[in-house]
């Protein structure tokens, strides 16, 4: 951070830690025994996709490497790219049965696959969905530039496009020993229709 920078009151954002990912497969014990939401099985990354090769060759490579991951027992992980109507691209990952140790694993692979192919600018979010009993849904969603996690939850019933905020302050309170939580909440965009949040 330069001098004008200091004096202008700016600050650098902090540098994002992918490894902060590995703390979803403990939040999602504590979000299962707490208040009945269970991993999916589904977990996506946003991000800007460039025109070209240079995006063909990155995602065969990652296409590689969840195709020849580790999975847990009886375990099988499955990949698909969507675009949404912003004009984002999502890499969209399946693992059947839900297993979240392999999801996460394959999910910072992707992001880190991006960002070595100098796309890190372009990625803006990676979301891992959950569901309960009452087949309501729920997005941990992490926010690659500022390194922190937000809870996305519809409520479809109260209208369309529109959230459950009482259920988000409480999955923010809940996961805070497990994630490092988003704390301005303008920065809690809102993801309709996300891949796996239908």
């Amino acid at each position: 951070m330069g001098l004008f920078d200091s004096i202008m009151g700016r600050s650098k954002p902090p540098k994002p830690d992918l490894d902060n990912l590995f703390g979803l497969p403990s939040a999602a014990i504590t979000l299962e025994s707490s208040v009945g939401f269970r991993p999916t099985g589904v977990g996506a990354v946003a991000f800007r996709a460039p025109e070209g090769k240079a995006f063909a060759d990155v995602q065969a490579e990652i296409e590689a490497l969840v195709g020849g991951a580790s999975n847990g027992p009886g375990s099988a992980s499955r990949m698909a790219v969507t675009q949404d109507s912003y004009g984002y691209t999502w890499i969209v990952l399946t693992v059947d049965p839900p297993d979240m140790a392999t999801l996460v694993t394959d999910l910072h692979a992707v992001n880190s696959s991006l960002v070595d192919a100098g796309f890190g600018p372009m990625l803006l979010c990676t979301l891992v969905a959950f569901t309960d009993d009452r087949g309501r849904r729920l997005g941990l969603v992490y926010l690659f530039k500022q390194g922190t996690f937000y809870p996305f939850v519809p409520d479809p019933q109260s209208g369309p496009q529109r959230r459950d905020n009482i259920v988000e302050l409480q999955v923010r309170d809940l996961v805070a020993q497990d994630l490092a939580n988003e704390p301005d909440l303008t920065r809690w965009f809102a993801l309709w229709g996300a891949p796996g949040m239908e």
